[in-house]
This record gives C-alpha cells, sequence and structure tokens, in this order.
C-alpha cells in the first residue's frame, strides 16, 4: 500500500489536464500588493468643459482660427480708439492715395520735420484714410454677427425647446409657423422695414442713451429685426431634435415625479445638456450673419454712411477696380478671413464638445 503525501496531493489537484475544459485554479488566486498597485492607474476626474477645452487645444487647425479671430478683434476694436485718423475723417487733398503715399501738403509737412502717420492702404475718393475705415467695417460687421447670432441663439433655442418639450399638437402647430417663416423673403422685408422705421428712428434720436441706434440708420436696424423675426427658424429646428431625444431620458421623468415644472426641466435640464450643440451652432452662426450683413451692405442696405462696412467698402471700390484695385481687395479679403477663421473654430468647437464625435 502506497502512501501520499499532502504536498503531491496539492500538485495533483493544482495540475489541470491541457484538454480538460476544467478552469485553472491558478488564476484565481489573490494578487499580491505589489501587483495591485502595479495596475492602478490613476486618471484625473475632469467635467464637460474641461473635457471638451482639453480636446479642443488638441486641434491646431482650430487653435490657429481662434487666434486669428483674436488679432481681428484687437484690430477691430482696440487699435481704432489709438490710431491717428478717423473714419469720417477727410484730408483735403489726400483723395485717392496709394499705399503708403502722402498727398502733397502732407510732404510738405513732413519736409518741416513734423511726423505724419502714413497712409497704410491709402485713401478712398474722399479723403479718408482707408485702413482705418477697413477696421470699423470688420468691427461693424462683427458686431453684426455677434449679435445676431445672440438673438437667433435666445429666440430659436427657447422656442424649439418649447416645441419639442411638448410635442403633439403644440409641436405641430409651431413647426408650421416655422415653415412659413422659411418661404418670407428676408431682403424685401428689410427694405420695407428700413421705410416704416425711417421716422421713427428720427424721434429716437432725441431720446438720451438711444443716438447709437440711430447712428447705425435704418437699414441696421431692420436687419436686426429681420434676424429676430426669420433667421431664427434653423436653430430651431436643431434644438427642437435634440429636446425630443432627451426627454425620454430617466432623470426627466424623475424630475416630474419630484413635481418640477416644465419651465425648469427645459431650462436646467433640457437645454443644459444641449450645451454643446448650442455653442457649436451659435459659433457656426456667426459667419453666417456676417456674410448676410456684407452682402445687404453690398447692396447698399447696410450701415448708414459715413459709417463702413466690409460689403458697403466693396461695393464703393468697384468703380475704381482697375485703377485701384486694392481697395476692393483689402475688405474682400477681410471678409473671406473672418468668414473661414469662424468656420473653422466651429468645426473645432463641434469636434471638441459634440458626443458625437468622440472617439
Amino acid at each position: 500500500m502506497t502512501c501520499i503525501n499532502e504536498d503531491d496531493m496539492d500538485s495533483t489537484v493544482t495540475k489541470k489536464n491541457k484538454l480538460s475544459f476544467q478552469l485553472n485554479v491558478e488564476d484565481f488566486i489573490p494578487a499580491s500588493s505589489e501587483e495591485k498597485e502595479s495596475l492602478v492607474i490613476m486618471r484625473e476626474s475632469v467635467g464637460f468643459w474641461q473635457d471638451g477645452f482639453r480636446r479642443f487645444k488638441k486641434n491646431k487647425i482650430a487653435m490657429t482660427a481662434l487666434v486669428i479671430v483674436i488679432i481681428i478683434m484687437f484690430f477691430a476694436f482696440i487699435v481704432p480708439n489709438f490710431y491717428p485718423y478717423a473714419y469720417e475723417e477727410q484730408l483735403k487733398g489726400s483723395e485717392r492715395l496709394g499705399i503708403m503715399q502722402y498727398s502733397a501738403s502732407e510732404l510738405d509737412r513732413m519736409a518741416a520735420g513734423e511726423y505724419i502717420f502714413p497712409h497704410i492702404l491709402g485713401t478712398d475718393q474722399n479723403g479718408r484714410d482707408y485702413a482705418i475705415r477697413v477696421m470699423v467695417g470688420a468691427r461693424v460687421s462683427m458686431t453684426v454677427g455677434i449679435v445676431a447670432s445672440f438673438i437667433i441663439l435666445l429666440i430659436g433655442a427657447t422656442y424649439g425647446a418649447i416645441a419639442g418639450y411638448f410635442g403633439g399638437m403644440t409641436d405641430m402647430i409651431m413647426m408650421r409657423i416655422v415653415d412659413i417663416l422659411y418661404t418670407v423673403p428676408d431682403v424685401l422685408i428689410i427694405i420695407l422695414l428700413a421705410q416704416v422705421l425711417e421716422y421713427p428712428l428720427q424721434d429716437l434720436a432725441k431720446v438720451p442713451g438711444f443716438g447709437w441706434i440711430v447712428a447705425m440708420g435704418p437699414n441696421m436696424v431692420s436687419m436686426f429685426i429681420v434676424f429676430g423675426l426669420l433667421y431664427w427658424v434653423g436653430m430651431a429646428r436643431i434644438i427642437r431634435g435634440q429636446i425630443m431625444l432627451l426627454k425620454q431620458n430617466e432623470y426627466v421623468t424623475a424630475a416630474l415625479a419630484m413635481g418640477a415644472t416644465n419651465g425648469r426641466i427645459i431650462k436646467k435640464h433640457l437645454l443644459t445638456n444641449c450645451i454643446g450643440t448650442l455653442i457649436v451652432t451659435t459659433t457656426l452662426q456667426i459667419p453666417s450673419s456676417i456674410f448676410t450683413e456684407s452682402f445687404l451692405s453690398f447692396l447698399g442696405l447696410g450701415v448708414q454712411a459715413p459709417m463702413p462696412s466690409l460689403g458697403s467698402l466693396a461695393s464703393a471700390a468697384l468703380n475704381g477696380l482697375q485703377t485701384y484695385p486694392e481697395k476692393l481687395f483689402a475688405p474682400a479679403f477681410m471678409i473671406f478671413v473672418i468668414i473661414l477663421s469662424f468656420n473653422l473654430l466651429g468645426d473645432g468647437l463641434r469636434d471638441a464638445f459634440d458626443p458625437k464625435m468622440k472617439s
């Protein structure tokens, strides 16, 4: 009779046949403390905004576009405050000067020892420095784009959230109104409103604090009104689709069970979870609004003279295209750079903040 040692018995038990489906006991041995520490990978907890900005910083094209936008805003909003010429200032004898040219009177003053700041882009047909007019024109165009996008965001997000949340008959009626607004000719409305608002704006000029509205002219005021009346429909459709998906989530049901009002659910739960879509859509709306303003200003439906706009500068430069081509290229190039930069910036924000774009 043979005796079996306990060690041999343990080795026999733990040994596994290679062709057997039996689990390997050694795989279930508890890990040592050293093995546990080697497997621990600590990752910093980040929120939605931190994660979005971290992804945005990795996008070199979007960061370059952001830097260009900041530079343009610096020249459009800050440099004109220190520039030696004003956009409406007419210099006698300095009509239609070329790039970095001086008039005869300015050359005489320079000969006498006086310092004269050069006309970087020359002057226009009225003797006004063209560089300051391009900078102020960029300021007008960017202001219109930002303000119009804010109006579109406010109206479109509210309208689309209400339609998507309540659904049913409310959604059908509100979306049919949107379909009707899509067919309204915006240029015709701007022309009609400009005629209607001409005399009320003259009366508004007498009220203290409203002079800046009158300085824009009836065309610009009517343009802002049209932005608020018609251009928010695209935003409303996008937000409506997002709300219809989000309202099916459990946290909305929990909020209803706890007695939250419909307004609080829309504001605190649904629109908050659409913040990425709102940022991206608003950013991409800015170049569209700038292009619309430039196009209407090119047709003569923009700001009131002598206030410049990039579109009105390009329109005025068409008459001297063969003689002074830089007068057209400067505002056209500025429009191109602004719209391209905002489009690339919007694409970068979409890649960073849109959950569907995350890999």
